[in-house]
C-alpha cells in the first residue's frame, strides 16, 4: 500500500460474510472527537504567505484492537451519565445544538460534553470557564489532574466534575465539523461528530492519553503529506478532515466555516463489481479499495447505505 490507509487484513472475508448474511452488524456507540487547532507563525506556503495553523494529533498504542499504530484526535464514546442531567452551559442553546447535530436535546448535550470531556482527558485541555465568557486558564496541577483521571475511570461523570469545579461548558468553543459512521462488517462501529475547536489561551496539551504513545502539535498539509508518503497511518475520516483543514490559515477561520459544513453521515459501502469487492467511502473516491472476491458467489452483493 502506497500511503497510509489504516485497513486491517481481515476486512475481506468481513464483508463476505456481512453479504451472505453470516454476520449481522452491531450496533454503532455514538462518540465525538476534536480537531484541537491552534495558529502558528513563521509556516510559509507554496505562493510565499506566512502564518497556518497546526492541529493536535495522538498516535494510537500498537496494541489498540482498533486502528493501533494509527494517528487521530483526541475522542470517545458518549457516557450515558452526560444525559441524565443539566449541566451549565454558554453558547448556542441545547436547541440549536440538537437541529445542528439531527438529534434529541438531551442527546445534543451528550454529545457535546463527550467532545469537551474527551479533548480534557486525552490532551488535557479543558473547554470550559468559570463564567459564560470565560476558559480556565490552567488544568497542570494535581487536584486538576486527580479530577481528570476520575474522569478517564468513570468514577466521576463529566456534569458532576464541572458543578464540583463551579465550570460552565463553553459550547461556542466548538464547531461541529463532519460525520462519520463506522463500517457495518467493524465490530467495533461509532457513529462519531468530529468538531473543530481552537486551543484556550494559557493552556497546552499534554501527552496523557492511556491510549497514545505519542502526541504531536503537526500542519495538515505536513500530516497528509506524511500519510501519502506511506509514513503515517491513518483511517479515512482522519486523512479527509486533514486535507479539509489545509484550506484555511488561521484557527478561527476555520472554526467560523465550521456552521456552514455538511453533516450527512458519512457511511462506507461495499458491493461486487466485475469480480471484486469494491469498498467506498461516499463523497471520498481516493479511499476506495478493491478487493479479491474469490470466496464471493453469486450472491456476495455488498451492503449498501
Amino acid at each position: 500500500m502506497a500511503n497510509g490507509q489504516w485497513y486491517p487484513p481481515e476486512w475481506p472475508d468481513r464483508i463476505r460474510a456481512l453479504a451472505d448474511g453470516t454476520l449481522t452488524p452491531v450496533q454503532p456507540r455514538r462518540a465525538a472527537t476534536v480537531m484541537l487547532l491552534k495558529d502558528i507563525e513563521g509556516a510559509e506556503d507554496t505562493e510565499g504567505a506566512t502564518g497556518g495553523i497546526a492541529v493536535h494529533m495522538l498516535r494510537r498504542r500498537a496494541s489498540m484492537a482498533f486502528a493501533g499504530g494509527a494517528y487521530a484526535y483526541p475522542g470517545g464514546g458518549v457516557d450515558p451519565r452526560d444525559h441524565e442531567r443539566l449541566v451549565a452551559w454558554a453558547g448556542p442553546s441545547r436547541a440549536d445544538w440538537a437541529a445542528r447535530l439531527d438529534v434529541t436535546e438531551t442527546e445534543a448535550q451528550a454529545i457535546v460534553c463527550a467532545a469537551v470531556r474527551e479533548t480534557y482527558e486525552e490532551a488535557g485541555v479543558l473547554l470550559a470557564g468559570p463564567t459564560e465568557g470565560s476558559v480556565v486558564s490552567d488544568t497542570t496541577g494535581a487536584d486538576w489532574e486527580a479530577d481528570r483521571e476520575a474522569l478517564v475511570r468513570r468514577d466521576l461523570s463529566f456534569a458532576a466534575f464541572l458543578d464540583h469545579r463551579g465550570l460552565v461548558l463553553r459550547s461556542d468553543l466548538l464547531g461541529a465539523w463532519t460525520r462519520w459512521i463506522t463500517p457495518e462488517f467493524e465490530p467495533r462501529r461509532y457513529d462519531t461528530w468530529f468538531f473543530v475547536a481552537a486551543l484556550p489561551e494559557g493552556q497546552r496539551t499534554r501527552n496523557v492519553s492511556t491510549e497514545a504513545d505519542r502526541t504531536v502539535w503537526i500542519a495538515p498539509a505536513d500530516a497528509t503529506a506524511g500519510y501519502d508518503r506511506g509514513e503515517l497511518l491513518m483511517m479515512p475520516p482522519t486523512i479527509a478532515t486533514l486535507r479539509q483543514l489545509g484550506a484555511y490559515d488561521q484557527a478561527g477561520a476555520a472554526l467560523a466555516a465550521a456552521s456552514g459544513r455538511d453533516l450527512t453521515p458519512v457511511l462506507a459501502q461495499a458491493r461486487l463489481e466485475n469480480g471484486e469487492l469494491v469498498l467506498a467511502w461516499p463523497g471520498h473516491d481516493e479511499f476506495t479499495q478493491h478487493l479479491p472476491a474469490a470466496h464471493g458467489g453469486p450472491n456476495a452483493q455488498g451492503p449498501s447505505a
